[in-house]
């Protein structure tokens, strides 16, 4: 079946949705929302202990500017000024566009919005709903997306974006039928999310792949790929063990490969005693992300283990909140957490009688989930969370080689090494409102060659089919995706050094070669989602090659092992160490007529703020600041 739509938005997560409300609120009226389902994607099904909403501070007297935000954002490393700016200056808009829909964020009797203090966060900026806020945000962007009448179409997987000349021209889905649809469209809204498919260690919800695969195909360029968050969370329920998880003092355990046989506690292995291991485990709580600034002597080192631990030994690692550790005493602990529990009430008994005193609707989520923390230890790893780079977009969200194309949300490669938690969201709702904006004002009118949209359509869709045919000497789709996923988790992740790129082709090539076994819609789909899944991870992986080649070094979320590095104390590794220089570029990567090729730019500057009223309402009338 074929459609034709002004504008189609690819994903119903919290950016996407919010770019359809702002496009019909500007009076673009023919648009379209292609989603798996308004119940899918990260956003609706993701959270944390307290998922935080980074914004400007709005409390109190203490100061803030768009330009101190925007500083804030900049100063993360490998980060555009403009884009920073645009973040920062939305942030206010979308925020309270959030508040006027009826998301429950805490304000005091005046009114005023409070924050507190995230990681990276120089002020109290961040705010919360509780650990199910991006959910909330999605649930009342849905209600008005509904109230609005903008049409939606769900049980679509996404599996072509159609490009002609350089520019987006719609996209071929399949429905819940294992059906074609072909979509002629003058803009796209790519809000795909993250990679959530490319790791076999995630805590993305099991519902979320991404799908930035496709847009690679087309040759969108890239930015700051190599650049993502790991951290400590569970797997059986995928969640981030991040705030009281942890600050309760659980016990870390690992087993056989069964999950029964050989228990032990493996951290004791490293740490002097009892009090310096949970100290340290104590601060995972506030630093939940990996961090190579937090090695050796400090937190991350807890997430390294566990890397050694489940990677290498192939055992599997457990919190018990049934009972505290080996030799394990409140008065051996650091006195930043010792105050911590003492001021919470909480200096006795268990783990779970700790947490259960501090923040009962943490056990009541798992419990939700199926997972009884009285009855059974908790299964985590050191997972995938969020990719801070994506595709590369300007200070309008537009792709900065295919025009019409606009990747909003986590799939838009905004950030740099490091963010204040929390700055995601808001970039997404930011950079909703930049697209949208701009579509009106620049891309109203119809300008797609029609003709070659059909051949292009036609072209593909005849790719899709004989791929799909490919099948008679190949793996199952399961099969191949563990592969690349095993790949990614062991290579890709927050342990780096060695070169897996020729394996990672190789795989890619015998898909486009063999295709892979599949049944049913269902496995249709899969297939074809494994198709861009696995070119993706090579992309990665060529891109993090590269920077390892150009010497980047160890930062952020991912330490590069170097064997004439910095030694590792109580490891055996060597790492190198980061080369800071690298901060005042951005990683662009592009994958071009099967070659990928991988460069660096400088940022660009914070731009200069000191204009003049008259001035800009002129440009503003005269829309000259669209150019």
């Amino acid at each position: 079946m074929n459609y034709s739509v002004h504008t189609l938005i690819l994903g119903s997560g919290a950016a996407g949705l919010n770019t359809a409300l702002q496009l019909k609120s500007l009076g673009v009226d023919d648009i379209l929302i292609l989603t798996e389902g308004l119940d899918q994607g990260t956003s609706i099904n993701t959270g944390s202990d307290k998922q935080t909403y980074y914004k400007l501070g709005m409390y109190g007297n203490t100061p803030d500017s768009p330009v101190q935000l925007a500083g804030t954002l900049f100063n993360g490393g490998c980060v555009h000024g403009d884009i920073a700016l645009a973040e920062a200056a939305l942030s206010v808009r979308g925020f309270y566009n959030l508040v006027n829909l009826g998301v429950p964020f805490p304000h005091d009797r005046h009114g005023q919005y409070i924050g507190y203090k995230t990681d990276h966060d120089p002020f109290c900026r961040a705010t919360s709903c509780g650990p199910y806020t991006s959910r909330e945000m999605c649930l009342k962007l849905i209600d008005a997306v509904k109230r609005a009448d903008i049409p939606i179409m769900e049980q679509r997987t996404a599996v072509s974006l159609l490009t002609v000349k350089d520019r987006a021209a719609g996209a071929i889905t399949l429905n819940e039928n294992g059906e074609f649809e072909v979509f002629r469209a003058e803009n796209v809204v790519f809000a795909v999310g993250g990679p959530g498919g490319l790791y076999k260690e995630s805590v993305y919800p099991a519902v979320h792949t991404g799908a930035i695969g496709l847009a690679l195909k087309a040759g969108a360029l890239a930015r700051n790929l190599p650049e993502s968050q790991f951290g400590l969370s569970s797997v059986k329920f995928r969640w981030n063990v991040s705030g009281t998880y942890m600050q309760v003092l659980p016990r870390v355990i690992s087993t056989a490969a069964d999950g029964v046989s050989d228990e032990r506690e493996f951290l004791p292995e490293h740490y002097a005693g009892a009090g310096e291991m949970n100290s340290m485990l104590f601060l995972k709580g506030y630093q939940w992300p990996f961090d190579t600034t937090k090695i050796p002597n400090g937190s991350s080192m807890i997430d390294i283990l566990v890397y050694i631990e489940t990677v290498i030994r192939k055992r599997r690692v457990f919190l018990d909140y049934r009972a505290n550790c080996a030799g394990f005493s409140f008065d051996a602990l650091s006195r930043e957490a010792y105050e911590y529990l003492e001021k919470s009430n909480a200096l006795f008994g268990t783990p779970l009688e700790r947490l259960a005193k501090m923040n009962r609707p943490a056990i009541d989520l798992y419990a939700d989930h199926g997972i009884d923390l009285s009855k059974e230890p908790l299964e985590v790893a050191v997972c995938a969370q969020h990719n801070n780079g994506g595709l590369a977009a300007n200070d309008w969200w537009e792709s900065e080689n295919i025009k019409h194309l606009f990747p909003v949300g986590e799939v838009n490669g905004s950030h740099g090494v490091t963010r204040p938690g929390g700055s995601a969201l808001n970039a997404g709702q930011a950079g909703a409102f930049r697209a949208a904006e701009y579509i009106a004002a620049r891309y109203r009118e119809y300008s797609l060659d029609e003709t070659l949209f059909e051949q292009a359509a036609t072209n593909e869709l005849a790719f899709l089919n004989q791929y799909l045919t490919r099948n008679r000497n190949s793996n199952d789709w399961q099969a191949e995706r563990l592969e690349f996923q095993a790949r990614m988790t062991a290579h890709g992740a927050q342990i780096r050094g060695e070169n897996v790129c020729t394996a990672a082709w190789s795989q890619y090539t015998r898909l486009l070669e063999q295709g892979t076994q599949w049944r049913g819609p269902n496995g249709k789909a899969e297939a074809l989602r494994n198709l861009q899944l696995c070119l993706a991870h090579a992309v990665y992986l060529e891109a993090i090659a590269a920077s390892i080649r150009q010497g980047v070094g160890s930062r952020g979320s991912a330490l590069e092992l170097y064997p004439d590095g910095v030694e590792l104390p109580g490891i055996g590794w060597r790492y190198r160490m980061e080369n800071r220089e690298f901060r005042s570029q951005v990683q662009m990567t592009r994958f071009d007529n099967g070659e990928v090729k991988n460069y660096w730019e400088p940022c660009r500057p914070l731009p200069e703020c000191n204009g003049w009223f008259e001035n800009i309402w002129n440009d503003y009338r005269e829309q000259k600041i669209y150019e």
